[in-house]
């Protein structure tokens, strides 16, 4: 039997891209786009990071490969004082999600010794921006419920769970009270 979590997945969505935060980058950490070469980056920012086994060597290829043309102006990364990407979200898209077109926040990952250094909040503010800069009015994105400080992460943000489901339903009652005992434990 093994000993990995069952993984989830869990939709949050916000409805609106208005009253956007801003975060600022705590120095000598910047953000900045995609440059070329950086594919390699974001797999090595998720081989990294991705401590379920969802990362692959070719994940940039198999998630990005048939649209490389989109990927410079929507992929960040958060990279150190010596310009090294140490963190990765992209600002994507889906033309039909539930009926209508949504911004996608897509891939976000920080590598391990560069979490719980606040990070995360100043990139996820660009990628919401970048969003509505490319005319995107709402944004979605999939989790898993045992990723529960990314969860709280983008509850802080003004995402909202999606519950459309029954499963849904449990899943995010599993998630609140796995939160509330992290909130517990932390004090």
């Amino acid at each position: 039997m093994s000993d990995k979590p069952k993984l989830v997945n869990v939709t949050m969505v916000r409805e609106n891209l208005e009253n956007l935060p801003d975060f600022p980058l705590p120095r000598p950490y910047r953000v900045r786009l995609f440059q070329p070469g950086d594919d390699k980056a974001f797999n090595d920012i998720w081989m990294a990071a991705d401590c379920f086994g969802q990362a692959r060597p070719d994940l940039f290829e198999r998630e990005f490969g048939s649209n490389l043309a989109a990927v410079p102006p929507r992929m960040f990364f958060v990279v150190d004082g010596a310009g090294s990407p140490i963190g990765t979200a992209t600002a994507w898209f889906n033309d039909n999600f539930d009926g209508k077109p949504w911004g996608v926040v897509h891939w976000v990952a920080m590598k391990p010794e560069a979490q719980g250094k606040g990070l995360s909040k100043p990139l996820m503010a660009a990628v919401l921006k970048r969003m509505k800069e490319l005319g995107h009015v709402r944004s979605y994105l999939i989790t898993q419920t045992v990723r529960l400080t990314a969860i709280n992460l983008y509850l802080s943000l003004g995402f909202k769970p999606l519950i459309k489901t029954d499963e849904d339903k449990a899943s995010w009652k599993e998630i609140n009270a796995n939160l509330a005992k992290m909130k517990r434990e932390k004090k």
